[in-house]
């Protein structure tokens, strides 16, 4: 079981004579840690500090913890055992809301809007022209098998080239080329890692990695993400207690949160993990979608090459209809990858390797199209927001695709299911985490067209002025 000690939980609750409500100390104390564990800050299954020490920590009489503690207890958001403290959880049937797998579903024809899933459609001349290129190319290829392990080598080529040209010295030997970033991951855990190995990651993350660990049949180590980045102490206290075989991290523009990893992050985070000898993943999928600030170098050149594992792909910055992605690794570990991917996969499209070799060769001009596109729309998501639904708060990103909202009350899974009634898909927070966490919290992503955003937000704000007025009134936490 993971634990926290009281300096971190003290530094974790903040203002929490504010944040936690009104009422006695105990009870704004207790609330505070309340919202820690529904926002995903404070994991289920944590240990907090003991009476003595969080007292201490917060500087308040040990019989105000005490009390929180006990208030925390009766409502369902911690448990104690003698002899092994206390720890936190969730009411039975509260917030623990069930685990569903996380991908688009055929909204045309429906008259539903989808506002789950951050995927931009296809700039679709550009595409077009890298698909015509393709095309014709492709005759040169049609007398071979058309079966490649590791990827065309025109492409591994391109592919190491724009490593290359971002500081990370790369080869083709370096590279395999998958079916997209999420094949990648599912991928590296089959190789590197075994049933019952800890992985650690971001809370919250992407869902689907989340699924892979699963269906790896992996142990979830969730180190929470602070609201302004990377909690250092968080991440190394994680490695020391759990040991992971495994990191996934996301430290441009993390999904969902939008958050860059500044190069001081970088390096800490690095540093710890190589300490352990943790074999890290690192996940660029939005690295090229920068859209006011770029992303410092990356993070495989904190690491040693063999504990360095980088994914990516073409799917979120120009299409992901063209299932093509990649893992930059030391060549032992590309040539296992390969080795595993026979059993399974066999080979990626020739015809999607060589346009996406072409999108390469003019990446700048798809890139360049694709970022203004999506500063327009995160803008205008943004000021509707702010217009019709200025009680909920959010981070503006500096790139990435989503929004990462606080929106109070009611739980967001009551909102996504009103939502639906009124013509809109949206994405509950607690699929952004595990056990049931960050239930105050929506992910909204500005991949539609400005105008398609601006008439979508007043149709969320009714959903939730419909969602709040008929929530059941949730049992306060000292009730």
């Amino acid at each position: 079981m993971r634990s926290i000690n009281g300096q971190q939980l003290a530094r974790n609750l903040g203002d929490w004579q504010v944040s936690g409500g009104t009422g006695p100390a105990y009870s704004r104390l207790a609330g505070a840690i309340r919202l820690l564990v529904l926002d995903g800050r404070l994991p289920l299954e944590t240990r907090l500090p003991s009476e003595r020490e969080l007292s201490a920590a917060l500087q308040v009489s040990r019989t105000t913890v005490t009390t929180a503690y006990d208030a925390l207890r009766r409502a369902g958001y911690a448990a104690s055992r003698q002899g092994s403290g206390t720890w936190t959880t969730v009411p039975a049937g509260g917030t623990n809301t069930p685990w569903a797998p996380f991908g688009p579903d055929h909204t045309e024809g429906t008259g539903r809007l989808d506002l789950a899933h951050a995927a931009p459609e296809a700039p679709a001349g550009i595409l077009h022209e890298a698909f015509t290129e393709a095309l014709e190319q492709l005759p040169r290829h049609l007398p071979t098998s058309g079966y490649d392990l590791f990827g065309l080598p025109v492409l591994r080529s391109a592919v190491a080239t724009r490593f290359q040209s971002r500081g990370l010295p790369t080869t083709p030997d370096q590279i395999l080329v998958t079916a997209g970033t999420q094949h990648a991951f599912s991928l590296v855990l089959s190789v590197l890692t075994d049933p019952g190995d800890r992985v650690l990651f971001e809370h919250p993350t992407y869902p689907n990695a989340l699924d892979a660990i699963r269906r790896a049949a992996t142990r979830p180590v969730p180190v929470p993400l602070r609201a302004d980045g990377w909690d250092v102490d968080a991440l190394a206290a994680a490695v020391r207690q759990s040991a992971p075989r495994l990191a996934y991290l996301i430290p441009d523009f993390q999904n969902p949160t939008g958050l860059l990893a500044s190069s001081a992050e970088r390096a800490a985070m690095a540093a710890e993990l190589t300490r352990s000898r943790t074999v890290t993943v690192i996940d660029e999928t939005h690295v090229d979608l920068a859209l006011d600030a770029s992303a410092p170098a990356p993070f495989a050149q904190h690491l040693p090459p063999e504990a360095a594992v980088t994914i990516g792909g073409v799917s979120k910055s120009v299409w992901g209809g063209m299932r093509i992605g990649w893992v930059r690794g030391d060549e032992a570990i590309i040539r296992r990858l390969a080795a595993a991917r026979a059993s399974f996969d066999i080979s990626s499209p020739v015809v999607e390797q060589l346009a996406c070799t072409e999108v390469l060769r003019r990446y700048d001009e798809f890139v360049t199209h694709t970022r203004d596109e999506l500063r327009r729309r995160r803008d205008a998501l943004a000021a509707a927001l702010a217009e019709h639904l200025p009680q909920w708060t959010f981070r503006l990103p500096s790139g990435g695709l989503v929004l990462w909202c606080d929106i109070g009350a009611p739980a967001s899974s009551r909102l996504v299911s009103t939502a639906e009634q009124y013509g809109i898909r949206l994405a509950a927070g607690p699929r952004f985490g595990i056990d049931g966490a960050f239930e105050t919290r929506l992910r909204v992503p500005y991949v539609h067209p400005p105008d398609v955003l601006r008439q979508a937000v007043p149709t969320i704000a009714a959903a939730f002025r419909a969602a709040t007025a008929t929530a059941v009134q949730e049992v306060d936490v000292v009730a």
